[in-house]
């Protein structure tokens, strides 16, 4: 089976900054890819002071970022001709996150139909505890890639 190029890409980039991430906003966030395969990225992140409300702790829009971003960055390492934009993003938040603390994002596609995929993801602590959740459906754009 022929090596998807973004995916090699993305895999070639484990354990780097992602600072030179194709996406903005992923730049901006700064993770660390952890693993990359088909259908699955896990990264980790550092809560921030940009990154946190008043009480300290990861504010809900820089999780949604986290989860929308990493979503789509496994849609695209899919490799499909054309571009997918997110059409909704379902979050529950479950625990708070503080300053400081080193977050693993995990984004898994659960099904790949042919213009609609679904993905869910989970932001969870070095511990294992389940912090922030979602589910996303991104569709199939005219933008060929």
């Amino acid at each position: 089976m022929e090596m998807n190029p973004r995916l090699a890409l993305f895999q070639s980039m484990i354990e780097l900054p992602m600072n030179q991430s194709p996406s903005g906003l992923g730049r901006w966030l700064n993770g660390t890819l952890v693993a990359v395969e088909a259908g699955r990225t896990v990264a980790r992140y550092v809560v921030r002071d940009d990154m946190v409300n008043p009480m300290q702790v990861l504010h809900g829009g820089a999780a949604s970022a986290i989860l929308d971003d990493l979503c789509g960055l496994t849609v695209f390492a899919m490799g499909r001709e054309y571009g997918y934009t997110s059409v909704n993003l379902a979050m529950d938040f479950l625990n708070p996150a503080r300053l400081g603390d080193v977050l693993l994002a995990e984004a898994n596609v659960v099904r790949a139909g042919r213009t609609i995929i679904h993905v869910e993801g989970r932001i969870t602590n070095v511990d294992g505890k389940l912090m922030a959740k979602c589910s996303t459906n991104l569709i199939q754009t005219g933008f060929k890639l």
